[in-house]
């Protein structure tokens, strides 16, 4: 027969079990930036720099001559990815890739593009393959203007979601099961007029 002090002992550590659960549940989360250099990651270096604890593509001095990409060396499969975005500059354009290759002997990469931009803050965009908007609305109500706006990228099996600052935008599911589900991590910046794209607090965790 159970004794009542020993269910009270119970259930006085329960709250802490829980607590250790969620301690566990956290610690699969791993950062891909450590916010100093961008060891991990391979592109042009003369697109990309590291200041005040974030990467930083393109530059407001000049006019961002194509596409660049700064890419993990690690490829990922189902992940959450979580990371905050701002960007500076009339007309910028930029975006993170997922599941994404490099194209050889080529600045360009082919894969899925979170979209980031006036008109662009929350839709899936299939870089480099078929060239156009595979989900997403205006989601500019959502947008922090020159400020750091919050992503998350969910994909698991056939199926993509995104956040943009608590909620979701996209809830797509790929049809094709011929396009890989595997590939690198990227984030760009977009050919066009002045402008920057700043990336931090990247973290991915697998599923």
């Amino acid at each position: 027969m159970v004794s009542r002090r020993f269910v009270l002992a119970l259930l006085a550590c329960a709250p802490c079990l829980s607590f250790a659960d969620g301690a566990k549940e956290a610690s699969k989360s791993v950062a891909l930036f450590d916010g100093k250099t961008l060891a991990g990651w391979e592109g042009n270096e003369k697109s990309f720099r590291v200041s005040d604890g974030a990467i930083v593509a393109g530059t407001l001095k000049e006019r961002i001559p194509q596409n660049e990409f700064l890419c993990t060396k690690k490829q990922y499969e189902d992940f959450e990815l979580r990371l905050k975005v701002k960007v500076l500059g009339d007309g910028v354009n930029a975006g993170i890739q997922v599941r994404t290759k490099r194209i050889p002997n080529h600045h360009e990469v082919i894969g899925y593009q979170a979209d980031v931009g006036e008109g662009w803050w929350g839709k899936l965009y299939d870089e480099s393959r078929r060239n156009k908007i595979l989900a997403g609305e205006d989601n500019s109500k959502l947008v922090k203007k020159d400020d750091w706006n919050e992503y998350v990228i969910r994909c698991k099996g056939n199926h993509i979601q995104l956040f943009l600052n608590g909620k979701k935008t996209v809830d797509y599911k790929e049809m094709d099961a011929k396009i890989e589900r595997k590939g690198v991590i990227a984030v760009q910046i977009h050919a066009g007029p002045p402008s920057e794209a700043w990336y931090k607090d990247i973290s991915i965790q697998e599923l």
